[in-house]
């Protein structure tokens, strides 16, 4: 099984999506590092992820929720899906703004 992850997280590390927003506007977007956060968690470094994509996780746990209200329909389902949307909107508006105002590009 850890073989079998290795070589996941290796192929995703060298083909990584590139984003247009930011090849164009030389700024990240607000979806930037989610893939590289997706692979830092597969690799076992949850902090790591964390610090790289805040809202990965939340948004995880929103699609996990989703498929579980889809097969079992979840009382009240749709209502905790939506306020779990808004948390995890909240939570990338907040870490852009802040690495907006934080951090450098280059």
């Amino acid at each position: 099984m850890e073989f079998y992850l290795l070589n996941i997280t290796s192929w995703l590390e060298s083909h990584q999506i590139p984003c247009i927003f930011k090849s164009f506007t030389h700024m990240d977007c607000p979806g930037c590092g989610v893939q590289r956060s997706f692979v830092l968690l597969l690799q076992g470094d949850v902090p790591g992820s964390f610090i790289m994509y805040p809202a990965l996780m939340p948004i995880l746990l929103l699609f996990a929720f989703m498929i579980l209200h889809v097969i079992l329909k979840i009382r009240n389902g749709a209502n905790i899906l939506k306020y779990m949307y808004i948390f995890c909107t909240g939570i990338i508006l907040v870490s852009y703004i802040y690495k907006l105002l934080v951090t450098k590009t280059t």
